[in-house]
C-alpha cells in the first residue's frame, strides 16, 4: 500500500502522526500533480477546482514531494530537492480542508471515493504547523 513520510530537518519527534492510512495523500498529491499531464481523475479535477479562481489555493507546496526509492544519484538529488518550509504547507493543507469542509457538491462529489482525505489532510496540516512552530523545514515523500 502506498505511504507518505513527512520528515522534517529537526531531531525531535514528530509530535502528530497520521490517524490512519496515508495512501489517500499519495493518491491526490500524485493527481494533483499529474493535471499538468491532463489527467482527468476526480482528484485531478478537484486540484483543478481548488487552484482555480473561485478557491484559488496554492498547492505548489502539496505537489513539493518525491519518491523515497532511491536508486540513483539522480533520485537522491530529487529527494533533497524537495525539503521546504513548513508554514506554507501548514497554510495550504489549512486552505484545503476549509474548501473541503466549505459545502460545495462538486467537492463531495470528487472526493466520494476517499472519504479519508479530508482527515488525512487535516493530520499533515497539524503535522506542518507543529514543524512550522519549531521553524523547521519538511520532505514530503512517498514509497509505493
Amino acid at each position: 500500500m502506498p505511504r507518505l513520510y513527512f520528515e522534517t530537518d529537526r531531531r525531535e519527534a514528530c509530535p502528530v502522526e497520521f490517524g490512519g492510512a496515508s495512501d489517500v495523500l499519495v493518491y491526490f498529491l500524485s493527481l494533483a500533480y499529474s493535471t499538468r499531464y491532463g489527467s482527468i481523475h476526480p482528484y485531478s479535477q478537484l486540484a483543478l477546482l481548488l487552484r482555480g479562481h473561485e478557491y484559488a489555493i496554492d498547492l505548489k507546496p502539496l505537489l513539493t514531494f518525491a519518491d523515497r526509492d532511491v536508486e540513483e544519484a539522480a533520485d537522491q538529488a530529487e529527494l533533497d530537492r524537495v525539503w521546504q518550509d513548513a508554514a506554507p504547507l501548514a497554510a495550504t493543507a489549512a486552505a484545503v480542508c476549509a474548501a473541503l469542509d466549505a459545502g460545495d457538491p462538486r467537492i463531495a462529489e470528487l472526493t466520494a471515493d476517499g472519504p479519508d482525505l479530508r482527515a488525512r489532510l487535516d493530520d499533515l496540516r497539524r503535522m506542518a504547523e507543529w514543524a512550522a512552530a519549531l521553524g523547521a523545514r519538511v520532505r514530503l515523500s512517498f514509497e509505493l
